[in-house]
């Protein structure tokens, strides 16, 4: 199978990263399409981002963040470099030793938008060159990604509304003529080929919840005279 590639931002992006056990996919897509809009490779701190927006909606480590609280992290509380706080595999049994190190500066902030579910918007974002925050429901297809690193839906596979997920939309084509979105996602290199998948619009479509794209840098003071 041949896919027609049309917009493949990968290069602008660091190796794929593995987020583990935990509930912080949105932390990750998040934190994934910020480094791509401050054009660094650096990753930023996901554990900086998911504490922050857990904080900002009073939710516990054990559960996925809200997109709002997300949003709101990434303006208001902004992201250090990975350095300055790498990302945990467990959160310590006493949570009050799961606070940001003083290593997590400086920050960066950075407005985002929340949009429509079409994948419509997504080729129209990946053409400007702009990644697209992804949250969808999945079902087994997305769990049996093979060598092909390609998702389609099989027959009578139905959405699950129980498992929801957040990956970052990078690129688009055609598959014998449907439309295919390239994602990345955040459980290391070993799904599909390198942490990549292409997504079928059959599969992609009944399952994306929310669009997401991250807006203009807030890291410059408006006092500043800074440029």
């Amino acid at each position: 199978m041949i896919i027609s590639v049309k917009s493949d931002l990968r290069a602008s992006f660091g190796p794929a990263r593995d987020q583990g056990s935990r509930p912080t996919c949105l932390a990750f897509a998040m934190s994934d399409a910020h480094a791509v809009a401050r054009a660094d490779l650096s990753p930023l701190s996901s554990e900086f981002a998911y504490f922050h927006a857990q904080r900002r909606a009073s939710r516990p480590p054990s559960v996925g963040a809200t997109l709002p609280a997300m949003l709101s992290a990434i303006r208001e509380d902004g992201q250090p470099l990975e350095t300055g706080w790498p990302y945990l595999t467990s959160v310590p049994a006493d949570l009050t030793r799961w606070t940001p190190p003083a290593t997590a500066k400086p920050v960066f902030r950075r407005a985002g938008a929340s949009g429509t579910d079409k994948i419509e918007d997504i080729i129209a974002a990946l053409g400007q060159g702009k990644p697209v925050v992804t949250l969808m429901r999945l079902s087994e297809s997305f769990f049996r990604i093979d060598a092909t690193a390609i998702v389609d839906e099989q027959p009578g596979e139905k959405p699950n509304f129980s498992q929801r997920h957040a990956v970052v939309a990078v690129g688009y084509g055609e598959l014998n003529g449907q439309r295919v979105v390239l994602m990345r996602n955040s459980w290391g290199l070993k799904w599909g080929v390198n942490g990549y998948g292409w997504i079928t619009e059959k599969y992609l479509q009944p399952r994306v919840i929310r669009l997401v794209t991250l807006q203009e840098d807030l890291s410059v003071s408006p006092g500043s005279l800074a440029a």
